[in-house]
């Protein structure tokens, strides 16, 4: 059977003068056409080539022995060639560019930019592109619990968090609660392995283990009181809400910075607020 999207080796059935006709070797009424401009000089009836099947511009079956930068079911970045009035159209290494309809697109694309897509067949038996990478991604990674991995933020959910296609090819989430700062889908994120779930799909974060990360969130919390003039307007007892509004970070962990600056005698806590201690230091820096 020939195979729509794939790469495959088919046998040359027949010669005709605009190019040859392969088929599978057993049924004789399937069979595609290989261009004259495709075939190898020396070629004959028997023999067989390695192809890729698609469909032309008459959207007619065809076979090119240029490989796809993208096959049937697989992820890849594509560069988007244009614009058009029913989708964009992906650069995928072949003559005829791929579609990509606006319905497949979780986010609107530019002509000169690159987006992770993957390959899929649609209703009326065309090969298209999706956005939507989800259901193509694999979950047998090689990663374990406190991996590093990078990857790409392909769609954020409201109630689940950032999806993540992990070296571009597996499933990967980081859950809403590890979610903090400016995540956009597109951008490229170093993660920690948190979970291997036992479908094989990665729970990944963004921040280190606490330990790691306490440094980095004091920091922070000295930033901000700056800029509210040394004075926070809320304490450590404020709702989960505030603190991940105006921090980025969850109230543990904005409770354990609060401690270790306190522990370091750079801030004094009140009833309603967090003031920074001004050291001579700070104080000198300021009159510069």
């Amino acid at each position: 059977m020939i195979r729509l999207g794939e790469i495959q080796t088919l046998e040359i059935v027949k010669k005709v003068e605009f190019g040859v006709y392969l088929g599978d070797g057993e049924n004789r009424e399937d069979k595609v056409l290989l261009p004259k401009k495709q075939v190898p000089q020396e070629a004959q009836t028997g023999d067989r080539i390695e192809v890729f099947v698609y469909r032309d511009s008459k959207d007619r079956l065809i076979a090119t022995t240029n490989m796809p930068k993208i096959t049937l079911g697989g992820v890849a970045w594509l560069k988007v060639a244009e614009v058009g009035k029913i989708g964009a159209f992906l650069d995928w290494g072949l003559e005829k560019d791929l579609l990509l309809p606006f319905k497949e697109q979780t986010r609107r694309v530019e002509a000169g930019e690159e987006c992770l897509a993957a390959l899929y067949i649609d209703k009326s038996d065309r090969l298209c592109a999706t956005m939507n990478v989800y259901p193509y991604l694999e979950t047998d990674s090689p990663y374990a619990k406190e991996d590093r991995v990078t990857g790409t933020v392909y769609e954020i959910s409201r109630n689940f968090g950032a999806f993540v296609a992990v070296d571009d090819r597996y499933s990967g989430l980081i859950p809403k609660q590890e979610l903090y700062g400016a995540v956009e889908v597109g951008d490229t994120v170093n993660a920690r392995v948190t979970e291997v779930k036992e479908d094989g799909k990665l729970n990944l974060s963004i921040r280190e283990k606490a330990y790691l990360q306490i440094g980095q969130d004091a920091q922070r919390v000295l930033e901000i009181i700056d800029s509210f003039d040394g004075v926070l307007p809320f304490n450590d007892k404020a709702s989960p809400e505030v603190i991940r509004r105006e921090m980025q970070m969850s109230k543990n962990e904005f409770k354990r910075a609060v401690g270790h600056l306190l522990k370091a005698g750079k801030i004094t806590i009140t009833e309603k607020a967090i003031r920074r201690i001004k050291t001579v230091e700070s104080v000198e820096k300021n009159e510069k």
